[in-house]
């Protein structure tokens, strides 16, 4: 294993009602390893996600440059690829960053932002997913569009299955599977829904806690379970959307294990 990587845990059994232990000790891990993300992501979700990393005890690295993009990627434990602002120097640089986290076999979560409103960007998404991202976090709407059919749980089995992947489809209740093993996580507040780059930056914990957990879905069901628990004690908090960033950088940041087993909604 490269010395810059944090030891993974073993797989784990993903029985619904473990999710939130394993959600409380990878966020433990977390803050005590902290893994570095390279976070290509869009111009408006740059600072959120570095903050809300930061937060979760990693840290973020942000360079899109094509000619610095793979030495970060490189170095990172994890890299996330979020096609939300596809301009020139991230069209450029998200190809660097991503052979070279293939190259040195960091985990990549791809967040296929807005596919389903431009034929360009979709092919990028495809493009990106030959690539063998180990998780695939996007909505309906983005499932929609690269599957070609309807976004239900069979297509995300399906998907999942097809791809070698991790598919994390996000919405009032997420739906986490592999194409064999699935879990369901209830958990969030509509403020979510109102604030920008908050999928986006959520996003980068995933990739955060696929850099400490070789089993993928055990990775990303528990960062969503963290961003939906985080978002209810927030929300609670917040007076409307523009306090309730900051509410939610605080409740990330004292986040502990009693609230995620106490407040999880996992099935």
């Amino acid at each position: 294993m490269d010395e810059n990587a944090p030891a993974r845990a073993a797989s784990h059994d993903i029985a619904a009602y473990r999710i939130a232990e394993h959600a409380a000790r990878l966020l433990a891990e977390t803050r005590a390893r902290r893994p570095r993300v390279h976070a290509l992501t869009n111009a408006a979700a740059q600072a959120f996600t570095a903050n809300l990393l930061l937060a979760a005890g990693a840290i973020p690295s942000l360079t899109i440059a094509a000619e610095e993009a793979g030495h970060f990627a490189r170095r990172a434990n994890a890299v996330l690829v979020n096609l939300g602002t596809l301009d020139a120097e991230r069209r450029a640089g998200i190809p660097a960053a991503v052979a070279a986290a293939c190259e040195v076999g960091r985990p990549i979560v791809l967040d296929p932002v807005f596919v389903e409103a431009s034929p360009p960007r979709l092919a990028v998404a495809r493009d990106l997913l030959a690539a063998g991202p180990a998780i695939l976090r996007l909505n309906p709407g983005e499932l929609e569009a690269l599957a070609g059919r309807a976004p239900t749980a069979e297509a995300a089995d399906d998907f999942a299955r097809d791809h070698a992947c991790v598919v994390a489809l996000t919405g009032p209740t997420d739906l986490v599977t592999d194409g064999t093993r699935a879990v369901r996580i209830a958990n969030g507040h509509p403020l979510m829904a109102r604030v920008t780059a908050m999928g986006c930056a959520g996003s980068a914990l995933v990739a955060a806690f696929a850099a400490l957990e070789d089993d993928a879905l055990v990775a990303a069901a528990a960062a969503l379970l963290v961003l939906g628990v985080a978002g209810e004690i927030a929300g609670g908090r917040a007076a409307g959307p523009g306090s309730f960033p900051a509410a939610y950088l605080d409740a990330l940041d004292a986040l502990d294990a009693a609230a995620l087993v106490s407040r999880a909604r996992v099935s």
